[in-house]
């Protein structure tokens, strides 16, 4: 990334759409026109892997696959894989402000089905070729998702011993007796991938660069982790030996207990790291930048024994450093990267992130702590940054005014300059785009000026995250100008 730009954060799930969740469709294209019109040269959207248990797309099924959930039916019928019967009346949720991911699962993946019967057998060269590039994930993929269907949806270490142990009698058996939904994910992987990259496409034409994420770690319950088990702490049954966390801070007294596995980084070592490369590489084709969640953990990550409730009794420990960076840049070339370097920091983590030389991230919420000076006040910045007025893991700026402690709203008022003509929230967001950081992003909700009820996500919660939806009104063309006028000023 050079020079001064700006952009938007929205996920895919928060288009608008008639279909109870965003999706590919012509919604993604419109906000793709409004982002030229608001002048924007980003869109950054959250991981695009399917979600499980919590819908949280830091938790996903498999690092390579993509969400079903945002194939759009319209598109399918253009293309004769649908007709309207087949979707029309179906109940996707009756709230076009929040996903209704049960209804979304219940009533949208045998829509897919039935595209999938219409559709194996015109597509089958392609997704032969397809199956051919992907292969060094998407058969494990598509196996551990048929297999999880055959065991009603368990966790794969709940599955009988002999598929949970990968023996070659057991791959050998499913794969054939459950051949026909295998193909069937395998195909849902075409589409997804198809629409995707139209998608992309029609993006960068308009001169506009999708920001990625990826979670640095994978979920418990993953094809990763079932089909490349080596790769991580876990015992002889399988069972995580230590899980992923973060130590007791400002959000959470407790910590923060993920529950994923920790690499075995000694063995991805003598390995030259190839389960990293390839996953970078994937982003890489699905993402023009790709922001790595929780970087600081390449340096140092917490570490909590299995049994523990809580993240208090973790303990630090050594990361691969720049050994992995190293390694991915030597097979990759150069990779736009974006460094979420939040939380405790050292010396160690700073210098890792520098040595990088991958831009750290700034969040403007963060900046008015009074109890101490920030390192997120915007005059404390140096260039090689990426300023956030706030992340899918904070409050919007308007539940932010609210709720914060009176000295820090007053601290912010006084530092941006906020009045009420102007809108605070656009205070907020001139804060951003007026610093020097190389690019500057805000969340939609922001530039809406919405509160605590269009909140994306609360960190160690579950239920009630990743709802948040645009109604398709909002993204007016007098928005957009005023969007476009705050980003010429600003010179991005």
């Amino acid at each position: 990334m050079t020079g001064r730009s700006s952009g938007i954060l929205m996920h895919i799930t928060s288009l608008p759409s008639p279909y109870g969740i965003g999706t590919f469709g012509k919604d993604a294209y419109r906000f793709v026109d409004f982002l030229e019109k608001a002048g924007q040269g980003y869109w950054q959207v959250l991981p695009l892997g399917l979600t499980g248990y919590g819908d949280s797309p830091y938790q996903s099924f498999s690092s390579f696959a993509g969400n079903p959930y945002f194939i759009d039916l319209e598109l399918l019928r253009e293309e004769g894989l649908l007709e309207k019967t087949d979707y029309q009346g179906l109940d996707f949720g009756n709230n076009d402000e929040k996903v209704d991911y049960k209804k979304i699962f219940q009533h949208k993946m045998p829509v897919l089905r039935t595209a999938y019967e219409r559709g194996k057998e015109k597509y089958i060269e392609e997704i032969k070729t397809f199956r051919e590039e992907n292969k060094d994930w998407i058969e494990d993929f598509a196996l551990y998702m048929a297999v999880k269907k055959e065991f009603d949806l368990k966790s794969w270490q709940e599955w009988d011993e002999d598929i949970k142990l990968r023996k070659e009698s057991a791959l050998e058996y499913y794969s054939g007796k459950l051949e026909d939904e295998i193909d069937y994910w395998i195909f849902l992987q075409y589409i997804f991938a198809k629409q995707w990259k139209e998608l992309k496409s029609y993006a960068n034409s308009k001169g506009i660069k999708i920001i990625g994420d990826i979670p640095i770690y994978v979920a418990p319950d993953s094809a990763d982790t079932w089909a490349n088990s080596e790769l991580f702490l876990l015992d002889k049954d399988k069972k995580p030996i230590v899980v992923g966390g973060c130590p007791p801070d400002a959000f959470s007294s407790t910590g923060q207990l993920w529950g994923n596995p920790i690499y075995n980084w000694e063995l991805l070592e003598e390995r030259g790291f190839d389960w990293w490369i390839r996953r970078i590489e994937n982003n890489m084709e699905l993402f023009d930048v790709t922001r790595i969640d929780h970087f600081r953990g390449f340096e140092s990550y917490w570490e909590v024994p299995f049994e523990e409730e809580t993240a208090i009794n973790g303990r630090w420990k050594k990361g691969p450093g720049m050994k992995l960076f190293h390694a991915i840049n030597n097979t990759l070339g150069n990779v736009d990267i974006i460094a979420e370097d939040l939380g405790f920091l050292t010396e160690e983590v700073i210098s890792l992130r520098e040595e990088t030389g991958y831009p750290g991230m700034k969040v403007l919420q963060f900046a008015f702590d009074t109890r101490e000076e920030s390192d997120y006040l915007p005059h404390n910045y140096d260039s090689n940054c990426v300023v956030y007025t706030g992340t899918h893991d904070n409050d919007t700026v308007g539940g932010w005014l609210k709720n914060a402690g009176a000295s820090d709203v007053e601290h912010a008022i006084k530092y941006l300059k906020l009045n009420e003509d102007e809108g605070y929230h656009w205070g907020f967001i001139r804060g951003a785009w007026s610093s020097v950081a190389n690019l500057s992003i805000a969340q939609m909700q922001d530039f809406l000026g919405l509160g605590s009820e269009a909140r994306m996500n609360i960190p160690s919660t579950i239920g009630g995250n990743w709802q948040w939806r645009v109604k398709p009104e909002y993204l007016t063309d007098e928005l957009a100008e005023k969007i476009h006028d705050m980003t010429k000023l600003y010179g991005r």
